[in-house]
């Protein structure tokens, strides 16, 4: 589930943690990167809990509706296109989502409020009312239904980010990728006729887990060695008084660049300067990609760059 460019933004955020914090140990580094990766995964299963309490909630008002003392026709009839969302039942019944949610503790129990709030702005929302008032009811129908919630009442919402600003500091930068995944779970659920859908995993494979800590210590391990050569192509600049933050972004490629052969040479480069244009400003973005641009030139011409496989294909 996690991408490259996660991994690169939680590798980036710890070590700016690392160096900036005194005395900290590289194993100690290293399992906040761990719990910070652990945490989006956690937000992943979270979203799922998050639709089945909005479901949940929707179910109880139906019940309360019926037992008014003067229930309307509409209380006695409720429309339960949405409580029975085929979509939302699969998950709601998905016994590894509710073994992950149980054993992690995680749920929305304690924000009845905030799933009010969702469920008032799904109901009142067009996407929902078209989905009632359709003529037919389908599974493809229920997934778009599950998917609009998230784009439309999740995504740039400014209640929810805040809620998640206050359960996790790891979450700040996690919301869209992490929807994202569960658009992707979403529509596999319509595709699975399995009775127990198999979530995305935490990593796509070992190569990704490898990546990530071989990533992490060897930028740590070979900081004043970066350090140097970074100084020796900004002999205009004083690389003491450079961000720290820009700095990091620059040792991460540079050890991406020499230690990881299989990773395309354009890969690398695209990616750093991507995350420098999001945590450095522009000023800073440009000098980033001047910099990178002339190291690995000059690094494949001596040598310092040697790529194999996939990175010799598509790599310059």
């Amino acid at each position: 589930m996690i991408s490259r460019r996660i991994i690169r933004t939680k590798v980036l955020q710890i070590l700016y943690a690392h160096f900036t914090t005194t005395g900290k140990t590289i194993n100690q580094s290293e399992s906040e990167l761990n719990f910070s990766i652990r945490k989006t995964y956690d937000l992943y299963h979270l979203l799922f809990a998050l639709l089945i309490e909005v479901r949940d909630f929707a179910e109880e008002r139906q019940t309360a509706g019926k037992h008014k003392n003067i229930p309307s026709w509409d209380d006695l009839n409720p429309n339960t296109r949405f409580v029975d969302n085929h979509i939302i039942k699969r998950l709601k019944e998905n016994e590894a989502l509710n073994s992950y949610i149980e054993q992690n503790k995680i749920s929305w129990k304690e924000n009845p409020e905030l799933i009010r709030k969702l469920y008032r702005e799904l109901v009142e929302s067009k996407s929902y009312q078209q989905y009632l008032l359709a003529e037919t009811n389908s599974i493809q129908s229920d997934q778009k239904l599950c998917e609009r919630f998230f784009v439309e009442m999740v995504l740039n919402n400014d209640l929810f980010e805040s809620e998640l600003e206050e359960q996790s500091i790891y979450w700040n930068d996690d919301l869209d990728f992490v929807v994202s995944m569960v658009i992707k779970t979403i529509k596999k659920v319509k595709q699975d006729p399995s009775p127990n859908l198999h979530l995305l995993s935490l990593y796509k494979d070992d190569e990704d887990r490898d990546y990530t800590i071989k990533l992490f210590r060897k930028t740590i391990l070979k900081h004043e060695e970066n350090h140097k050569i970074i100084e020796s192509y900004t002999k205009n600049w004083d690389v003491e008084r450079v961000a720290l933050m820009d700095v990091l972004i620059l040792e991460l490629a540079i050890t991406e660049l020499t230690d990881f052969p299989s990773i395309p040479i354009k890969v690398t480069l695209n990616e750093y300067i991507e995350l420098s244009k999001y945590y450095s400003t522009k000023r800073s973005s440009t000098f980033i990609n001047g910099v990178l641009d002339r190291i690995s030139k000059d690094f494949q011409e001596d040598g310092r760059i040697v790529k194999a496989g996939r990175g010799l294909l598509d790599g310059k």
